[in-house]
């Protein structure tokens, strides 16, 4: 059965050259990010676990058209339709490079996408898109991020998934950091993913995006770096097990739960911060107390 987009500049690109049906069905790891590089940036776990292995595929959504997009450099002088089209180009090499299924983009504008009351497009879009395919995890944006777009692509991803029945949702649906770092998520809400493979393909995927890179705003150094640091501060008293590790909140609560407010959800993941935090800080307090 054929998707029709709600938009009609949305792009389906199947690097393999097959039905969209086909890699949907075939698809086992699925991503939606907000911009061109999200993917790259929050997915690579995703990306990686399917990466030339037999019997899973990764396949990525891409909600914005990418067309305010900061200009710098040799980009610094194109049009809004101009830079679209390279950030498409941009994603599309992307797939190839990784190896995906299929990348969707589906060129919405970030204003429709942030406006609750005007992204029932894209959301219809998503709709459609979690009635064929059935993956073992779905990654998206951290509710913390703060992106605004990043946000707001994650509420719709968690307002489509509620559509579904549970049996039919992924055991892992992971809200995956961009902006801001998520390892100070207590353990019982973070979920921690091993990067370590492929040092030389999260770098190059991630060089793929020049119009954003090459003005000074070094998204692969930042991305890369983030990924061994965690690796070496995830543990004080062990030598590293990895050389990578990315960090997502657990978003599988809030989907199966319809009347779970998300800011109900930030707040108690806060709440077991500050509860551990103040038991640590008074523990410690207790001991110095004479007597």
């Amino acid at each position: 059965m054929t998707i029709s987009w709600r938009n009609q500049g949305a792009d389906t690109y199947i690097p393999a050259g097959e039905a969209l049906d086909v890699v949907l069905a075939q698809t086992s790891h699925l991503a939606i990010g907000a911009h061109q590089d999200d993917l790259e940036i929050m997915a690579v776990h995703g990306i990686l676990e399917c990466y030339r292995k037999e019997r899973v595929l990764f396949s990525g959504v891409v909600a914005c058209d990418g067309a305010k997009s900061v200009r710098t450099g040799a980009f610094a002088q194109l049009s809004d339709e101009e830079m679209r089209a390279v950030r498409r180009e941009e994603q599309r090499a992307a797939a190839r490079l990784g190896e995906y299924g299929a990348v969707i983009q589906l060129n919405h504008q970030s204003e429709i996408v942030k406006d609750p009351l005007t992204r029932a497009d894209f959301i219809a879009d998503l709709s459609q898109l979690f009635e064929r395919v059935r993956p073992q995890a779905i990654y998206t944006h951290s509710l913390f991020d703060s992106h605004v777009t990043h946000v707001a692509v994650a509420l719709a991803v968690i307002e489509a998934l509620r559509e579904l029945p549970p049996a039919r949702l992924p055991s892992l649906i992971v809200g995956c950091e961009v902006w801001q770092d998520l390892d100070w998520l207590c353990a019982e809400d973070k979920i921690v993913m091993d990067v370590s493979a492929e040092s030389e393909l999260q770098a190059e995927l991630l060089r793929i995006f020049r119009s954003q890179i090459e003005g000074g705003k070094r998204y692969d150094l930042a991305a890369l770096g983030r990924r061994r640091a965690h690796a070496t501060f995830c543990q004080s008293h062990q030598l590293d097990r990895s050389s990578g590790l990315v960090y997502g909140l657990d978003l599988r609560p809030l989907v199966l739960e319809p009347a779970f407010l998300p800011a109900t959800f930030l707040a108690q993941v806060c709440e077991r911060f500050r509860q551990q935090a103040t038991d640590k800080i008074c523990g410690l307090m207790a001991q110095q107390r004479p007597g």
